[in-house]
């Protein structure tokens, strides 16, 4: 092994340990919101001790003790300066990542495995806010998230539309023309399907865009590379092999901003759930509603509760200062089974 195999393993083994320093932050701030106080002297001692016994003949305990004590002094400063936190699904580098980072800078991106987590995490006060996207020009909408705004009682506080411009990532060094395999979510192989066979790469399902680009980071496998955003490269210390590889230049998703309270600003948007009795044109009935009243829709989704029942979603412009806005939703109220308005909000289009 040379000098510059060993550096490059050094290199990658500090980005690893960057990339965890974030993650034990991150859990900082989430802690933060489940107890009273900052100052806990017990747990403290409590990392101390755990830390010392497990040092090694390498890594001498006044050393590592010294490290852990300058991490909880960051953990406790970060937690005094109360952070305002916004979930999304999937890992960091995703393009709700992206989407969230968009819609509030100011706020700190937390990586949910599952959409359910996300839910539960803001209903129940760990995350300010939750990120979800709802609909893809070219896949569609996405099904488990309108399957869980039925049972919600979160409100809509924002919309972020976000193009999403795939690239190929792959570790820094690799000659293009060894990549044989590329690994990514199914949706994003699927946007990029006409790519792939002009140039004979096999796709490879993963989980999600940013899982792929840090598996193909951490784990090299050989000839492969993976399809994410830009920001994965960074975070993963992965070369931008080639941008803009989508198949369609018009590829939006659109998320929703998910949080408990009310919408304090005046929106010029907004998105309602209902559900008509099962009878012929009171569907139509309520669309006339939107008609008469001069307001334009913007999506409407079905999605099925119970056999022969659908919840419906429906997005319009409008704001609820809007007299013929307050005029329909009343109206609406009185031919539905079930409506709840999910939110007035902004909505935030990315170039």
């Amino acid at each position: 092994m040379t000098i510059e195999e060993i550096r490059k393993n050094i290199d990658r083994l500090d980005a690893r340990i960057l990339k965890l320093l974030n993650d034990r932050m991150e859990q900082a701030l989430m802690v933060r919101k489940l107890k009273e106080r900052i100052e806990d002297p017990a747990r403290e001692r409590q990392v101390l001790e755990r830390i010392r016994g497990n040092a090694t003949e390498l890594i001498h305990p006044e050393f590592i003790e010294r490290i852990y004590g300058n991490i909880i002094q960051e953990s406790k400063t970060l937690q005094q300066k109360n952070r305002e936190l916004i979930a999304f699904q999937g890992e960091h580098g995703a393009y709700s990542e992206v989407a969230a980072r968009a819609w509030d800078p100011r706020l700190v991106p937390i990586p949910c495995p599952e959409f359910t987590e996300l839910f539960e995490g803001v209903e129940g006060g760990l995350f300010d806010y939750g990120l979800v996207p709802v609909e893809n020009t070219l896949g569609g909408m996405v099904g488990p998230v309108n399957d869980l705004l039925i049972g919600t009682e979160l409100r809509v506080s924002g919309a972020v539309e976000l193009p999403v411009r795939h690239c190929l990532l792959a570790p820094p060094d690799t000659d293009h023309r060894e990549i044989r395999r590329v690994y990514s979510h199914p949706q994003a192989l699927a946007q990029c399907r006409h790519f792939l066979a002009r140039n004979k790469l096999e796709p490879v399902r993963y989980h999600d865009t940013a899982g792929a680009a840090r598996m193909v980071a951490d784990s090299r496998p050989a000839g492969a590379a993976a399809i994410g955003s830009a920001i994965c490269a960074k975070l993963y210390d992965l070369e931008i092999i080639k941008e803009g590889i989508e198949d369609h230049e018009r590829n939006l998703t659109r998320f929703l901003v998910l949080s408990r309270g009310e919408v304090q600003e005046e929106g010029d948007k907004c998105s309602v759930l209902f559900s008509t009795a099962h009878k012929a044109g009171t569907l139509f009935r309520v669309l006339e509603v939107f008609a008469r009243q001069g307001l334009n829709l913007t999506r409407i989704e079905s999605v099925p509760e119970e056999p022969g029942a659908y919840a419906f979603f429906l997005d319009f412009m409008g704001s609820l200062r809007d007299p013929q806005v307050r005029e329909a939703i009343e109206e609406i109220k009185g031919i539905s089974t079930r409506f709840k308005l999910l939110g007035c909000y902004l909505e935030k289009r990315v170039s």
